[in-house]
């Protein structure tokens, strides 16, 4: 080990030196303001683009780092502005115009698309960016983006939107477009002269080859540290930017409920506002005024077998949009607002004999919810959110007299998230996060606190990082002692150079929770990671690229639990390959060991464990180039356990994608998890007992995507999903003290589980003018379940289209106002 740590360490210098060395000066562009109109055709023949700074002499950085690009496939492209916004225009070459890949996917649908990509980073900071991209059917994608690598898409969230004009048009030489940004469209300072970061990207997909105008080496940490540079733009103002988006919608319902006082039929019409105002150059207000997230996709339910929470996607746009400060610290998680109320399940042990349950709803009502984030000109992040949910009753009658009493499952509740982030040089930031829930009645209160940091040596090869939360709990009972919990991680590693790796602690103690408003599985853990990592980003022999990592880990309890002699928990060592091939195939393997364990989570019972066997997992997969009209991505996984119970599992996974032409594609996605001998919790018996059953568990989800676009501003989608998974228990077994199992008879109950879920998701949306949409949604819903181990799958299918559907058709108008054009109007 201490050989390992003297050679990664000779390693790490000899890397810091050499990118020392070679640290490229970055591109500068003068910024030059017109004064004469422009049309927004894709022509570019108004006389403005005379008065536009040129952009090109490109350069490749995927999949050959540093090659120029060749003429007749080349980039030229201009910037400049004026008092309204910026312009930027160009043309993207190609020899061939049947070169140019093309598909119509909706707006930031990506899709098979060449693009051209702007970004700026107008703070210049080098943490904090805009991007604005073009295909080559006008498609418009945007997106926020940030240094944190680790987030979705890498840093980038698409889920933010801003309006501005573009206009393509595709000729023999190519395609050339226009774009316009307000600068409503864009954050920046009111300072009379500014510089900003600046990168333009190019991608052809068909030969998955990325240019852009300022180099990127891929190895290097990050994009925006690569940045060139904006330079004398003078004499600009940030606009007031206040933007209305009022929306009317109408909602049937069918749902046979067969109650004498319930219809199968209900409806719903309603409108409400939201908008975005901007409070300064910086700070932007985000309100949604009796919000509606009715249309959103439908949630994919599983059967869950584990201890913990399942974790959704949040579809509900006010809380995926300009989110990238409040995710600062993992803390929250959008869900627990308007989610399950938290005593949803007490309703149901509050039902006497002569009553029933006649309505218990499943999710809490929002009332409104707000939104205020920005940055300021020294690089200080601030944002705050608050939202407010109403108090939410379950309805019980009394089968005898049907009177009618109401049941409070989760009380009024202001849920509020607040962060300070403050960028410093070389790429590094530290931050404070708070997060609040306060609740009516009797129920508790919630609070949590962390501070975070990240700094990077002058080169951006170095990084130690690190953060430390405090959570309370305060009880309003008397009877109930309030709980103080505390929880830190710290790292350390080499993010750029050929040879990477990390270095992690995480320690949380058995009093920290910050479940209220995040996601938070489990504490009283103190855990340590190492990473290390080799990758050959220049293109040899049959890769163009190339992914080496080794992966350990080893999991303790912080503090003992009960009588149990031991604080392990397990450990994990894993190795991997990644490739991409000269014709564009991704491919990766993998291996897994899993030394013995012991689990103190399955037992369901504090002060319990189950003494898990070692194991070892081989897989692999592959996925074909997506440019083609046919692609396919697929995943094996064969997990195997080292003499326990002869225990095992087998996933395969597989997603393919057939595009007739570039408005009509069609998607079918399986996946196949079948375990002929598993191993688990079942249940809890009457006299305290703990049961376990290995069991054969069949599980099958199945999604078919339909998706046919008429224009680049109007398209069709339909998402039909089925999810089938079936436990058949063969034997039975009681947790021992020791966590040992002991076979159990004369069970008349076998607990088997036959649970199947279906969707269906039809949308139809036509953006009618800039920012206005109108949609059509159809959902429909059924759910079956049974204690009948029937693994027959089209069984379950049909048996599930047969049960109650619950169908539900919307129309909804979403119309944008903008105060300065409605003021020039005027």
């Amino acid at each position: 080990m201490k050989k390992l740590f003297l050679l990664t360490l000779m390693h790490s210098c000899i890397g810091f030196s050499l990118t020392f060395a070679q640290t490229p000066t970055p591109r500068s562009l003068e910024a030059k303001r017109t004064n004469k109109p422009v049309i927004i055709d894709g022509k570019l023949n108004d006389l403005a683009w005379q008065d536009a700074a040129i952009a090109d002499d490109y350069t490749e950085f995927r999949p050959t780092a540093g090659r120029k690009e060749e003429k007749g496939n080349h980039t030229e492209t201009y910037l400049m502005y004026d008092d309204a916004g910026i312009y930027f225009g160009g043309t993207c070459f190609e020899r061939n115009v049947d070169s140019i890949a093309k598909e119509l996917s909706g707006r930031d649908g990506f899709g098979t698309n060449d693009y051209i990509g702007l970004i700026f980073d107008t703070y210049n900071d080098k943490l904090n960016g805009f991007e604005y991209f073009l295909t080559p059917l006008g498609e418009q994608w945007d997106a926020k983006m940030t240094s944190n690598q680790n987030s979705n898409n890498g840093g980038e969230d698409f889920s933010w939107n801003a309006v501005w004009q573009s206009a393509v048009v595709i000729h023999d030489k190519g395609w050339s477009f226009e774009m316009f940004l307000p600068y409503a469209a864009i954050r920046f300072s009111k300072d009379k002269v500014q510089n900003w970061g600046l990168n333009i990207t190019r991608r052809r997909r068909k030969t998955e080859q990325q240019y852009t105008w300022n180099p990127i080496d891929p190895n290097v940490n990050g994009f925006l540290t690569q940045e060139g540079q904006w330079k004398g733009i003078s004499d600009i103002k940030p606009p007031l930017r206040l933007q209305l988006f009022p929306y009317f919608s109408v909602y049937a319902n069918h749902f046979p409920t067969d109650a004498a006082n319930q219809k199968n039929w209900t409806n719903q019409v309603s409108g409400g506002l939201d908008l975005k105002l901007g409070l300064n150059q910086a700070f932007t207000l985000d309100a949604t005024l009796i919000p509606d997230f009715g249309q959103v996709q439908s949630d994919n339910q599983v059967l869950n077998l584990t201890p913990f929470e399942v974790k959704f996607n949040e579809y509900r746009s006010f809380f995926t949009e300009g989110t990238e400060l409040f995710n600062k610290g993992n803390l929250f998680y959008s869900r627990r607002i308007g989610g399950t109320p938290i005593n949803l399940y007490d309703a149901y042990d509050d039902v006497k004999a002569n009553e029933r349950m006649l309505r218990n709803p499943s999710e809490s009502k929002l009332i409104n919810a707000s939104k205020i984030s920005g940055r300021t000109k020294s690089g200080l992040g601030v944002g705050l959110l608050n939202a407010v949910t109403q108090a939410q009753f379950a309805t019980i009658e009394n089968i005898e007299t049907g009177e009618i009493r109401k049941f409070e499952t989760n009380p009024t509740t202001n849920y509020n998230l607040f962060v300070l982030d403050q960028t410093l040089k070389n790429n590094s930031s530290v931050s404070f996060v708070n997060t609040s829930v306060l609740r009516g009645g009797n129920e508790y209160n919630a609070n949590v606190s962390a501070a975070l940091f990240s700094f990077y040596d002058k080169k951006n090869t170095y990084n130690l990082a690190g953060s430390a939360s405090l959570s309370h709990l305060k009880y309003k009972t008397p009877d109930s002692e309030n709980s103080l919990g505390y929880s830190h991680t710290l790292s350390f590693g080499k993010n750029s150079g050929r040879f990477n790796y990390h270095l992690s602690q995480a320690l949380t103690d058995e009093k920290y929770t910050s479940n209220d408003l995040g996601y938070f599985t489990n504490n009283n853990f103190i855990n340590h990671n190492l990473h290390v990592g080799y990758r050959y980003t220049e293109p040899k022999g049959w890769y163009n690229r190339l992914f080496l990592n080794f992966n350990a880990g080893l999991s303790n309890l912080y503090t003992k639990i009960g009588e149990i002699d031991s604080k392990y928990q397990n450990s994990r060592f894993n190795a991997n390959i990644n490739a991409q091939t000269k014709k564009l195939i991704w491919f990766g393997a993998f291996a897994n060991y899993n030394p013995a364990q012991n689990d103190f989570y399955e037992p369901r019972t504090m002060g319990k464990v189950f003494r898990r066997g070692g194991s070892v997992a081989f897989g692999g997969w592959i996925e074909s180039n997506s440019a083609k009209k046919y692609s396919v991505n697929a995943e094996v996984v064969e997990r195997v356990f080292l003499n326990f119970y002869k225990l095992s599992g087998f996933d395969v996974f597989l997603a393919q994608n057939y595009r007739f032409n570039s408005k009509f594609s069609v998607g079918l996605q399986l996946g196949f998890q079948p375990r002929p001998r598993g191993l688990g919790y079942t249940t809890t018996l009457d006299d305290g007992n703990t049961l376990f059953a290995i069991r054969k568990v069949s599980t099958i989800d199945n999604v078919l995507n339909l998706k046919y676009n008429f224009t680049n501003k109007m398209g069709l989608t339909f998402r039909a999903r089925h999810y089938m998974s079936v436990v058949d228990n063969k034997e039975f077994f009681t947790l021992n003290n020791d966590g040992s199992l002991s076979p159990k008879t004369g069970l008349t109950e076998k607990y088997n589980r036959n649970v199947n879920y279906f969707n269906i998701d039809m949308v139809y949306t036509w953006q009618f003018a800039p920012g206005s949409f109108l949609n059509v949604v159809w959902k429909d819903a059924g759910v079956m379940s049974s204690e009948i181990a029937n693994t027959r799958y089209f069984d379950n299918f049909q048996n599930t289209l047969q049960s109650d559907q619950n169908n539900n058709l919307s129309i909804k108008v979403i119309y944008f106002l903008d105060y300065l054009q409605l003021k020039r109007k005027i």
